[in-house]
C-alpha cells in the first residue's frame, strides 16, 4: 500500500496568516518547505519547516542561521529553475504524493504565471498539487474529474494549458458544454458556476488549469 505522504510548500508570494493556519488546522503535514522568503511567515507563525530552500536573495540571513536545525539547501541564484520548482522538485524527491503551494501568487505575474506552469511536472507523476491563496485554488487536470462543491467556492474557471483541449464536457455546472474544444487564446471557460454539490468535467486529450474561486 501506498503512503500518503503530504507536504507543504511556502513560496516567497503574498500569504496570510488565516490561510497558513487553516491549512495547518485542516491537513497533518509530513514535510514542510520554506521558499526563501517564505520563512518569514513561517517565523511569524512560530512554525518549524522541515527544509529551508533558495537562493537567499530575499531573505536575512539571520533568520536562516536560526532554523539551524532544519535541513538547508542553497542554490545557486544564477539557475534555470525559479526557487519555487527547486521546492516541488525537493517534495518529489522525498516521494511526495500530496503538495499544497502558499505564497506562489504575488506581485510578480511572471512568477505566478510560471508557478502554475510548473504543476504540470507533478501532473505528470500523478502527485495530487495545488496553488492556494485567500481566494483561489489552482489545479490541473488530464483526465474526468469530480469537482466537489466547497463553502464559499462557487466559481470555477477552466483555461487550457495546452494548445487545445478535446472532448470537453460539463455536467453540475451553470454553463455546460458537450465534446467541446477550448482552445488557448479564448475565454470560453472562464468564470463558470457549480450548481450541484459533485460536477463533472470530461475530456478526451489536453490539460486544463482548473481555478475554484470565492469571487
Amino acid at each position: 500500500m501506498k503512503t500518503n505522504i503530504k507536504t507543504l510548500i511556502i513560496s516567497g508570494g503574498d500569504i496570510k496568516k488565516e490561510t497558513l493556519n487553516n491549512a495547518l488546522k485542516h491537513i497533518n503535514f509530513n514535510n514542510i518547505i520554506a521558499v526563501d522568503k517564505g520563512l518569514e511567515i513561517l517565523d511569524e507563525c512560530k512554525i518549524m519547516p522541515n527544509y529551508i530552500i533558495g537562493d537567499f536573495d530575499s531573505v536575512n540571513p539571520e533568520l536562516i542561521n536560526k532554523y539551524s536545525n532544519s535541513k538547508i539547501i542553497k542554490l545557486n541564484p544564477e539557475k534555470d529553475f525559479t526557487d519555487t520548482q527547486m521546492a516541488i522538485k525537493l517534495a518529489i524527491e522525498i516521494k511526495s504524493t500530496e503538495i499544497l503551494i502558499l505564497g506562489a501568487i504575488g506581485t510578480r505575474i511572471d512568477h505566478t504565471i510560471a508557478n502554475i506552469h510548473i504543476l504540470k511536472e507533478c501532473l505528470e507523476k500523478e502527485i495530487k498539487c495545488q496553488i492556494v491563496n485567500e481566494n483561489n485554488k489552482i489545479f490541473l487536470i488530464k483526465e474526468d474529474t469530480i469537482i466537489n462543491l466547497e463553502n464559499n467556492y462557487k466559481y470555477i474557471s477552466l483555461i487550457p494549458l495546452t494548445t487545445e483541449v478535446t472532448g470537453v464536457t460539463l455536467t453540475g455546472f451553470k454553463y455546460l458544454l458537450d465534446n467541446s474544444t477550448l482552445k488557448i487564446g479564448e475565454s470560453i471557460g472562464v468564470s463558470n458556476e457549480q450548481l450541484n454539490q459533485e460536477a463533472q468535467i470530461k475530456l478526451k486529450n489536453g490539460i486544463l488549469i482548473c481555478i475554484k474561486s470565492k469571487d
